[in-house]
């Protein structure tokens, strides 16, 4: 009882999580729902950018051969990968200063907490998803192994992974826009420029960790508990 009353508020932290506003924000109103409209604006623009991108890249595509286990999920890491790798850049190299809102400004997507627990649940639904359609629900014995005594942590484990991708993406990349914008503020002129050559490298490292660790998920929720 006390792990499943754990696991919950643990998901319950997540949805609270989502609630947390930092400055002001512009809000649409769709039906019943209030939808968080920088959010959608920029997230569109990554996405218009990618898909863009690929259709002047991808002229004569090919078909790879890979392993057919894994090979599926190709797709999907390297989609994660791209969107918050474009959407970390665009903070930095987009000038969505210059759009005015009547409340808030526009900024990267991962910049908003939503967006980067949105991305970790994903997550956790592939690998849900990948080391249930492998082992059927044998999957879950994984819980009590290398002993039963160890069911508590695991199953806290699998709970804690969605809260620790979304917090390590979204602070480093808050962070990153912060500095930059109390140092123009300060020193406006050459000082911020090292600054934001480092934040568009930690944006790419962020994108690489964030692929890698959803890779490693997946593949050991496929290989079993290590």
């Amino acid at each position: 009882m006390n792990v499943l009353s754990c696991s919950i508020n643990t998901l319950k932290g997540l949805y609270d999580i989502s609630g947390v506003e930092v400055g002001q924000h512009f809000y649409w109103q769709i039906g019943g729902f209030q939808v968080h409209a920088q959010v959608l604006i920029t997230s569109w623009v990554v996405i218009a950018i990618l898909l863009g991108s690929a259709t002047l890249v991808v002229r004569n595509p090919q078909t790879i051969p890979t392993d057919e286990e894994y090979g599926s999920w190709v797709p999907f890491i390297g989609t994660m990968f791209l969107f918050i790798f474009v959407s970390n850049w665009s903070g930095a190299l987009l000038p969505w200063k210059i759009i005015q809102l009547p409340h808030g400004e526009l900024a990267a997507p991962t910049n908003d907490i939503n967006t980067t627990v949105a991305l970790a649940l994903l997550t956790s639904v592939a690998y849900f998803y990948a080391g249930l359609t492998k082992k059927g629900l044998g999957y879950f014995g994984k819980y009590i192994q290398p002993t039963p005594i160890l069911l508590p942590i695991n199953i806290l484990e699998d709970f804690t992974k969605p809260l620790s991708l979304s917090f390590r993406l979204f602070g480093n990349i808050l962070a990153d826009e912060l500095v930059v914008v109390v140092l123009v503020s300060l020193v406006p002129s050459i000082v911020p420029i090292p600054v934001m050559f480092l934040g568009l490298f930690t944006s790419g490292i962020q994108a690489l960790i964030f692929a890698t660790l959803a890779a490693a998920y997946i593949g050991e929720s496929m290989e079993g508990h290590h």
